[in-house]
């Protein structure tokens, strides 16, 4: 899992803050951080909390397509 500059940049172009992000979801500033680092796999609900607060689509955040799909 690499870092999620995805998220980075969509939360960026809101112009949300991490801690933001965090309380609007419920989490700590340290886990949207890590889950930006690629240090942390968010659950499903998360990454949906994650998607409709930044108005994005699990794929445009989450899912990567490098085709390497098994």
């Amino acid at each position: 899992m690499g870092k999620n500059l995805r998220l980075k940049s969509a939360r960026a172009a809101k112009d949300i803050s991490q801690k933001e992000l965090a309380e609007t979801v419920g989490v700590t500033r340290q886990t949207i951080n890590a889950i930006e680092s690629g240090d942390f796999n968010p659950s499903i609900r998360l990454c949906i909390a994650i998607c409709r607060t930044l108005n994005k689509t699990l794929d445009q955040i989450f899912w990567e397509d490098d085709g390497n799909a098994e």
